[in-house]
């Protein structure tokens, strides 16, 4: 559960399990296994209610006897643990963020290995990929130092600790190995990569590194941070033609009153001239942000003038958040979370109006014109893709025609005379746009 770093760790933990001889099923609408291993969220009140949500359900189905064994790692239980055990006795046991893997001691009897797993040891293969074959995470460091008011992340993670980069670079080459054409680099702070490790920012290094690797078409980055940004970065992503011109980075606010007592450490000019410079030395980025409303202190006043500065800046993707006072925070501590539930939803739902018909427009733009797309996936008689200005599952996508020939199914693999298959990178001709998606068919020079 959660975000895509909780997907790699339970990535690494199936492919433990498996190199001993278990079969791991990662859907849990399907999984009829004799073991469940939740991996949770604990980073905002939605997240940590679905987490809990999830584990009272297995517990549920344990009681039932459908369940042998029961599980749970990941964020909530790093936080919660002691709490945890003492209200929920059908767990076996919990593991924390960092912990997980000694669930393989806990599991002292492994099944034989079967044939085709015979031979795998744990580091051989690092990973079981569960994302579409031709896309993966690449998770590059843990924990953050920077202690926004807000952000429960330090605390459950601790401090920022950079993965070595030879280690990331061999991962890196098996997933090419593996038929993976997209990399989506993830952090929870991409900007500190490498000052643990190597006392200088890394990340320049690090994505020039990985872009030599054959077979790698795009490489995405996410969730950087403003404070000390490594602007060497932008030289990289318009030096290298599979570095996608993208760029996730989390501002959160507008106004110098909300990013002092958000604990930013920037003000709104240096976060101007931040996105003027980003813009200018790679023209054409896409930029994707995050904003944090309602948070404790906020004005009508900065309210309003965040609007201003959204509609100003035009960013091409963004997402917005309610505040949610999290125990042991900055904020919690320091800060009475006095503005009204209702009030924080209201603000949420104006931001993404007005980014609503920002992108709106932005789509309408790319009306005419061929963008180079990979595809995803079939549905219906649409193949959906998305172009270098798109991360899986967060952000837009192209949606190809592509009939299916009466009688004919193809939910994978060549589609209608063949033209199209899943994974494969495609010239696009976009037809119409709609306010988060694009529509057009298989483009050919003649």
């Amino acid at each position: 559960m959660g975000c895509s770093k909780n997907l790699v760790d339970t990535e690494r933990l199936m492919a433990r399990l498996e190199s001993l001889g278990y079969r791991c099923a990662h859907d849990p609408e399907v999984a009829t296994g004799e073991i469940a291993v939740i991996n949770t969220c604990g980073f905002i009140g939605d997240a940590k209610e679905e987490s809990i949500n999830t584990i009272l359900q297995f517990a549920e189905r344990k009681t039932q006897g459908e369940l042998k064994r029961l599980y749970v790692m990941g964020c909530l239980a790093e936080r919660y643990r002691k709490d945890l055990e003492a209200e929920i006795p059908e767990v076996d046991k919990w593991f924390g963020k960092f912990d997980y893997l000694n669930l393989i001691e806990e599991l002292k009897t492994p099944p034989q290995p079967s044939p085709q797993r015979e031979g795998l040891q744990a580091g051989c293969q690092p990973r079981v990929l569960t994302t579409p074959r031709h896309y993966a995470y690449l998770k590059i460091s843990e924990g953050c130092n920077r202690m926004c008011s807000y952000c429960a992340i330090p605390l459950i993670t601790g401090r920022h600790t950079s993965v070595p980069m030879e280690e990331l670079i061999r991962e890196a080459e098996w997933m090419a190995g593996q038929g993976v054409k997209e990399l989506n680099v993830i952090a929870q702070d991409l900007s500190s990569y490498g000052l643990d490790l190597y006392k200088r920012h890394q990340l320049p290094e690090l994505i020039n590194r990985l872009a030599d690797i054959e077979g790698i078409g795009w490489i995405r980055l996410h969730y950087a941070y403003p404070t000390d940004f490594p602007y060497p970065i932008l030289d990289v992503m318009r030096e290298r033609e599979n570095v996608c011109r993208y760029l996730d980075i989390a501002l959160q606010h507008a106004t110098d009153s909300m990013l002092s007592k958000m604990r930013r450490h920037i003000t709104r000019a240096e976060q101007d001239r931040l996105l003027d410079t980003i813009r200018t030395k790679v023209p054409g980025i896409c930029l994707r942000t995050t904003l944090l409303v309602g948070h404790p202190g906020e004005t009508e006043a900065d309210f309003r003038e965040l609007c201003e500065w959204v509609e100003q800046q035009q960013f091409d993707r963004l997402g917005a958040f309610a505040y949610s006072e999290e125990d042991g925070t900055y904020a919690a501590k320091h800060y009475k979370d006095d503005i009204p539930e209702e009030v924080k939803q209201e603000r949420v739902a104006e931001i993404m109006r007005i980014q609503q018909a920002i992108s709106a427009r932005k789509m309408a733009s790319q009306v005419g014109k061929v963008l180079r797309v990979l595809t995803d996936r079939r549905e219906g008689d649409y193949v959906i893709g998305r172009t270098e200005f798109d991360s899986p599952e967060v952000d837009c996508e192209v949606l190809i025609t592509a009939p299916t020939p009466r009688g004919k199914k193809t939910p994978a693999g060549p589609l209608g005379k063949g033209e199209i298959r899943i994974g494969e990178f495609y010239d696009v001709k976009i037809e119409r746009a709609e306010e988060f998606d694009l529509y057009g068919k298989l483009w050919s020079k003649k």
